[in-house]
């Protein structure tokens, strides 16, 4: 039985100029393997810097899309910053994650080869011309491509849990205004209400409508 999948291919960017691959490749692993423990479905890294998470829950797929480039740019080296395309495509797939080969998998790999000065694509292939996804995830990507390594930080740890400014300053060893301060920077509230948005967008029509 076909069902709505998300499938994520993203390559690091500027990865030969890297110097400590180890930790690059580390930080990948450990980050796609995250998020498979939260949500399901399958991920792996491929060709050294390439990457490809296929999830059964369409809904949280933007949201894995940004906890991928927020780990990559708080991890960051200090003289270079890391950071992927990624390219999101949502529909229908009625072989399964693990076949790997079907449709939405080569939708999104096609769309990360059009990636050339933006970072961030999403295709949905039951409304490829709708606007509006397109128009924010232009948004989404020009919000990211300005944080620092510390908002990158600040966001990672955000969303991986709900909890109070001033936790997160005690787990980090700063402030509470520090952390107002990088989350103001990261833009966090329109970041929240622009995810909620692509959670609902992409979420499976089956579990919209229970």
């Amino acid at each position: 039985m076909a069902r709505r999948i998300a499938v994520l291919t993203g390559d690091v960017i500027d990865s030969r100029k890297v110097a400590d691959t180890r930790r690059l490749h580390r930080v990948l692993d450990t980050t796609l393997a995250e998020l498979v423990d939260r949500h399901g479905g399958h991920g792996e890294r491929y060709r050294g810097d390439g990457f490809q998470l296929a999830l059964p829950q369409p809904g949280a797929a933007m949201t894995a899309a940004v906890q991928l480039r927020a780990a990559l740019i708080q991890h960051s080296e200090p003289h270079q910053r890391w950071d992927a395309r990624i390219a999101v495509a949502v529909g229908q797939e009625d072989r399964g994650i693990a076949a790997a080969d079907g449709e939405v998998f080569v939708r999104s790999g096609q769309a990360l080869d059009t990636l050339e000065t933006r970072h961030l694509a999403v295709v949905l292939l039951e409304a490829p011309d709708e606007a509006c996804p397109t128009l924010l995830t232009r948004f989404l990507d020009d919000l990211i491509d300005g944080w620092s390594r510390y908002s990158a930080e600040v966001v990672t740890l955000s969303l991986d849990r709900a909890t109070t400014q001033q936790a997160l300053a005690e787990r980090l060893g700063i402030r509470q205004p520090s952390v107002h301060k990088r989350l103001r920077a990261a833009r966090w509230e329109l970041l929240v209400d622009t995810l909620a948005y692509f959670e609902r967008r992409l979420a499976d029509r089956e579990s919209r409508n229970e």
